[in-house]
């Protein structure tokens, strides 16, 4: 029989339907006459008819006719809201967030899947399953030991061993045997109280992060996880059945056990759930709806679900990405405000930089070869001011290579750090099977996370404190020899002049935020936890950090683009104009004062898509295939970034 399940202020109903030509009409009476079954005093009503109502899916949000048939407009299982006239809105604003892809709203499900075997994922991998691009399932070899760690564990229950975290408490609780009989609600029990985290959920491109993580680390086959359980996880995982997990509450030591827990109770069935179907409901009606059962867990399975650094690393991973990303395209940026204040190439000159290799800094250096005026792709704007008096430029030009460098020799090893926690087993107690023992150790201590997402903060919001240093030279008529602040009719237009101040603010917020969390410890636990990471907190200001630096690098990709507009009939390189052409082809030139806000946001997606990369990095790859000698850098950082990631095994579901 159909079913559907209804959302009525705070309760969550069920409605059977034997007749699916019934009205959606008919579906709101129904609910609501449940909805007044439940209430002592009937809600507030006396009969259905005291008031009128809308129905609209929850997925979307769309309206319901009350005269459409349930099988016109809905499918079994969907779910729907009843909003009862009169009754107040939410005033919670629901703001948009460019930092996301929008699974709510653009989600398909896909049929590509992404093997597992909890050695081999990468930071662009984990970014991609949470985007929805991929489904998991395991590796032979990983479903194999995972099978060998779960018999060793049953092995000890049976025997009456006494095991941390299997047979005892947990902590300061640690001397404390617990009857067998008691064993699988202690892990139900450790699961309920730890769930005690705070703030906002995480959004679900997080959420799925955060999920492929901890399955990629329990099948690595060290945490004794049973079969069936870790089924149940990459079963919610396809589904996209993602639990509410709050963003603050970790220390990150005995791993990120808050927001891990509430991972794990979402799975439980208890707490709220996710998907592109329902929206936020109750797990259990989630579950239900998809046809996944709750997890059960045995002995040591609750431990396993939440002792980890996960946390840390899944939002590093998306941080580590983004800051990649957008460090490749502020060279293309800076290089486009070079030429509009009219700069020179010679500080990049190759011999330059070989006399101080680091490996960042001579990458950047070429890319800005590449990219100006050269035999390759001549700039009619450098051929302008070829023979002017000029020396040098100002060291916000001038040094880019040497500053952005840095940067980038920061993110390559921030990102080896996360790429090897990604596939750490770091929870405690250890199960080796093949040695027959458990070993309490501390992988779960998030220090290595915590400290380098602290260095990455430090070193990509350099980045932004540069770019606002040349937005303010191409807004100041004195350095930049263009209109104040980029605009015709000064005083009664103001042009940029307040985008400059976002950018300006946005830097200022940074040098807070680039303050390390992970210099700080609390002892927690009644100080068996003596000493902890703070690392969540490190992970999430690192990824405020990178939002900002790109929301600075598009302000001056605005300015840039304007800039050229009183430069005009010169042309600079072909590769620069092809930025400029995607530049406009979302946002007009600024004629008059205009709404700015969007004209930002429409650049910042620009750069979160890494359109300006794509545009740009044809023309880099052939100046770097025609220039690079044959003997390379040694270093394996050199020139990785325009390496593609390391490919992996994916299988096409057919």
């Amino acid at each position: 029989m159909p079913r559907f399940t209804v959302h009525i202020r705070d309760e969550w109903l069920t409605v059977p339907c034997r007749d699916t030509t019934c009205t959606i009409q008919w579906l709101g009476v129904e609910a609501l006459k449940r909805y007044m079954k439940n209430k002592p005093d009937n809600g507030g009503f006396k009969t259905t008819k005291d008031f009128s109502f809308i129905v609209r899916r929850c997925q979307g949000h769309g309206l319901l006719d009350s005269d459409d048939t349930i099988e016109d407009v809905l499918e079994d299982n969907d779910f729907v809201e009843l909003a009862i006239e009169g009754d107040c809105m939410s005033p919670d604003f629901i703001q948009f967030q460019p930092e996301v892809s929008h699974l709510t709203a653009v989600y398909r499900e896909t049929n590509d899947y992404l093997s597992l075997d909890g050695n081999s994922l990468s930071s662009t991998d984990l970014v991609n399953l949470g985007k929805g691009l991929y489904k998991i399932k395991l590796t032979p070899e990983a479903e194999h030991k995972v099978l060998q760690a779960r018999e060793l564990l049953d092995t000890i229950v049976k025997e009456n061993r006494v095991v941390y975290g299997i047979t005892t408490g947990f902590g300061k609780f640690a001397r404390t045997v617990i009857p067998v009989s008691k064993l699988e609600e202690l892990q139900v029990n450790l699961v309920r109280s730890h769930s005690a985290g705070v703030g906002s959920p995480l959004s679900p491109e997080r959420t799925r992060m955060l999920l492929a993580l901890r399955i990629n680390v329990l099948a690595k086959g060290y945490s004794g996880i049973g079969p069936d359980t870790l089924h149940s996880m990459i079963q919610a995982f396809n589904a996209s059945c993602l639990p509410f997990v709050p963003e603050k509450g970790t220390v990150g030591a005995s791993g990120d056990l808050a927001p891990l827990s509430h991972l794990a109770l979402g799975l439980m069935g208890e707490g709220k759930m996710w998907s592109p179907k329902s929206g936020w409901a109750d797990a259990k009606y989630v579950l239900q709806a998809h046809g996944l059962k709750s997890i059960s867990l045995k002995p040591k399975e609750g431990l396993a679900l939440i002792n980890g650094t996960q946390m840390i690393t899944s939002l590093g991973a998306e941080a580590v990405e983004r800051a990649e990303a957008i460090a490749r395209q502020a060279d293309i940026i800076a290089a486009l405000t070079l030429e509009v204040l009219k700069g020179t190439t010679k500080a990049f000159d190759s011999d330059i930089h070989k006399l101080r290799p680091h490996p960042g800094q001579t990458l950047v250096a070429s890319r800005f070869r590449s990219l100006l005026d050269s035999d390759h792709h001549p700039s009619e704007i450098a051929e302008s001011h070829r023979f002017c008096d000029r020396v040098q430029d100002a060291y916000t030009m001038r040094c880019c290579p040497q500053v952005h460098g840095v940067v980038n020799d920061t993110i390559s090893f921030v990102k080896n750090i996360i790429n090897t926690e990604i596939n750490s087993a770091t929870d405690n107690p250890m199960v080796f099977a093949e040695r027959g023992e458990t070993i309490s150790g501390g992988n779960f201590h998030g220090e290595y996370p915590a400290k380098a997402l602290d260095y990455l903060a430090i070193g990509v919001h350099e980045l932004a404190s540069i770019s606002e240093r040349r937005t303010e030279r191409l807004c100041n008529p004195s350095l930049s020899e263009l209109p104040a602040f980029l605009v015709s009719e000064g005083g009664l237009n103001s042009g940029f002049m307040i985008a400059h101040c976002t950018a300006a603010s946005l830097v200022s917020e940074n040098k807070v935020l680039c303050h390390p969390s992970s210099v700080d410890s609390l002892s927690t636990s009644a100080a068996t936890e003596d000493h902890v990471s703070m690392g969540g907190w490190a992970a999430r200001k690192a990824l405020r950090v990178v939002e900002n630096v790109e929301q600075v690098l598009a302000i001056e990709l605005l300015a840039a683009c304007q800039g050229i507009e009183f430069l005009r009939p010169l042309r600079t390189t072909t590769p620069l104009e092809k930025v400029y052409d995607l530049v406009r082809s979302k946002v007009k030139p600024w004629i008059k004062d205009r709404f700015m806000a969007p004209d930002i946001e429409a650049c910042h997606r620009l750069l979160l898509d890494q359109k300006v990369w794509q545009m740009a990095q044809p023309y880099i790859d052939k100046y770097h295939m025609e220039h690079i000698p044959e003997s390379r850098p040694t270093s394996p950082t050199a020139f990785s970034l325009e390496s593609p990631a390391s490919p992996r095994k994916r299988v096409r579901h057919e």
